[in-house]
This record gives C-alpha cells, sequence and structure tokens, in this order.
C-alpha cells in the first residue's frame, strides 16, 4: 500500500474511533442526534458526519458535545484522542524519509522533557543502551529493509549523545528485557559480547534499573512487543512499517500495567547480571 494510502487509512480509522465513543456519550445521555444539533445550534447532518468519522470535529466541537450531554468528565480522553488522531499512526518512511538521524534528533528532544523512562523491549536492545556497533547493525537492517537513506554513521553518532541522558540528574530509567533479546543473533558474537558487557555496567548505575526476565519465567502478562514509555504522558510502540504514537490517558493505563506486571516477574541486581553471564559464556563458548 502507498504511504499516503497507508496514512489515510489509519487518519480514517481513528476519526471513525472518536466518532463512535461521541456517539456512545450521546446516547448514553438520552440525547438524540436532532436534539443534540438543535442544542447547539448545529446543522443535523454535522452530528452524523462526525458519528460516522466522515467529518473531523473540533476542540470547540468536542467541549459542546460534552457539555450538551453532560459527559464533561470524558472531555480531556476526547481531547487527546483528537490531538493524536494526525500522530498516531505515522509511516516510518515518512518519519525517516531523509534517513535515521532527523528521528534520533526528534527523540532528543522528548527525551529531554522525560523525568520517568519505562522500556521493555522483547527482541532488541533498547538504543539508549546500545554500543555504537550494535546500533550501527540495527541502523543498516533498517536501511536494507525500508529502502531509505543510509545515514548510519551519522544515526549512530547521534543515539550515543542521546544516551548521555542516562548520566543527567533527575532521570530515572527502568529497562525490563526478556532473556531472548540478549540471545537473538542480530549482529556478529563480537558485537553481541561488547553490548552484553554494556548492559551488566549499566545495571550499576544508580537511576537505572536493568530487568531481565529469564526464558523459564513464567509471564503474568504476554510479551506481545516492545514498547517505551515517556512519563505518564506517552507510549512509543514500534512495528515493521509503522510507528504508534499513544497519548490517550485509557492507553497509557493500559501500558502502564503491562509494564509492572513484566517487570514484577523480571530479575534485578545480581541475578540478571548472572544471566547475562550465561549468555556471555553461551556466546564465548559458540564462537
Amino acid at each position: 500500500m502507498p504511504a499516503n494510502t497507508s496514512d489515510a487509512v489509519s487518519v480514517y480509522k481513528a476519526r471513525a474511533a472518536l466518532g463512535k465513543r461521541l456517539r456512545e456519550l450521546r446516547q448514553s445521555s438520552g440525547v438524540s442526534g436532532r436534539q443534540l444539533a438543535e442544542s447547539l445550534a448545529w446543522p443535523p447532518s454535522k452530528v452524523s458526519k462526525i458519528e460516522n468519522g466522515r467529518q473531523t470535529p473540533t476542540d470547540q466541537d468536542l467541549r459542546a458535545w460534552a457539555r450538551a450531554t453532560d459527559q464533561e468528565s470524558e472531555l480531556e480522553a476526547l481531547l487527546a484522542s483528537l490531538h493524536t488522531l494526525e500522530l498516531q499512526y505515522a509511516e516510518w518512511r515518512h518519519l525517516m524519509r531523509a534517513g535515521h538521524r532527523p528521528q534520533q534528533e526528534h527523540l532528543l528532544e522528548l527525551e529531554q522533557k522525560t523525568r520517568l523512562f519505562r522500556i521493555f523491549e522483547a527482541t532488541v536492545v533498547p538504543g539508549l543502551a546500545q554500543t555504537a556497533e550494535y546500533a550501527r547493525a540495527r541502523f543498516y537492517e533498517s536501511v536494507r529493509r525500508l529502502k531509505i537513506a543510509d545515514d548510519a554513521d551519522e544515526a549512530v553518532a547521534a543515539r550515543l549523545r542521546r544516551q548521555e541522558i542516562l548520566y543527567r540528574p533527575g532521570k530515572q530509567f527502568h529497562f525490563v528485557l526478556t532473556e531472548a533479546t540478549l540471545r537473538f543473533r542480530l549482529c556478529s558474537t563480537e558485537v553481541m559480547l561488547g553490548q552484553l558487557d554494556r548492559l551488566a555496567g549499566l545495571s550499576h548505575l544508580p537511576n537505572v534499573r536493568l530487568g531481565i526476565i529469564a526464558t523459564a519465567t513464567e509471564y503474568a502478562v504476554s510479551p506481545w512487543h516492545g514498547f517505551w514509555m515517556y512519563d505518564d504522558q506517552r507510549v512509543l510502540v514500534e512495528t515493521f512499517s509503522a510507528e504508534l504514537d499513544l497519548r490517550q490517558p485509557q492507553e497509557i493505563e493500559l501500558y502502564g500495567d503491562a509494564f509492572e506486571q513484566l517487570a514484577g516477574v523480571a530479575d534485578y541486581g545480581r541475578a540478571a547480571r548472572q544471566i547475562i553471564g550465561r549468555i556471555m559464556a553461551d556466546l564465548a563458548a559458540d564462537a
């Protein structure tokens, strides 16, 4: 599907979901579409278009809707849905049409404003914890898969600049990784050994909690995919083709609960470093 078509479909789906929610709020208040339109001095067709996802409401429309249906407690969530309608499903090729470096710089701006980072990964080491060599392997993979500009060296430099935030006061980092993440052969053995050593070192930082979920652990919640939580304001989820940018309170709460359950079955401190040590020994033996 062409990128612009995919974006249009995603925007329509988000707008339709918002319209459905508005219809539910109206119906739960016992107000008909015509009554709502009359109370707001709108043409009846406007209510129908908004509820069926054919028209995007404005902030003012949502405030009026919430007041007229006596649902003002829902206004914050409705506004969050509206404000992220265009952002929620952004194509990776669009985000990185000029290469990886601009995206790294965008993330740097977001991270400057964040105090608490909660990061779960099931397949790859998080960017803030990557060595230069591991990061370069990941960028080259994206260049091949997405057929975007090859600026891997510049992107690696930008990612390493992002990692300076690990040493700034007032920042807290909670990483939770599966043991499988540390065993996947996504780079050479030599590079992976260096990466594992880096993780063990980071686990000693006073503002870093590194949890490893051992393979034999019984999970409380399925590790469907990785995600990054920035305070209680935003969740980013990467897929093969896109980035989900989630800001609705109910979604953030859902991911917060999932993170707590995943973190609750992870090993920390010496136990986590023992898992890393076993994996390094296995890699060295294979090599």
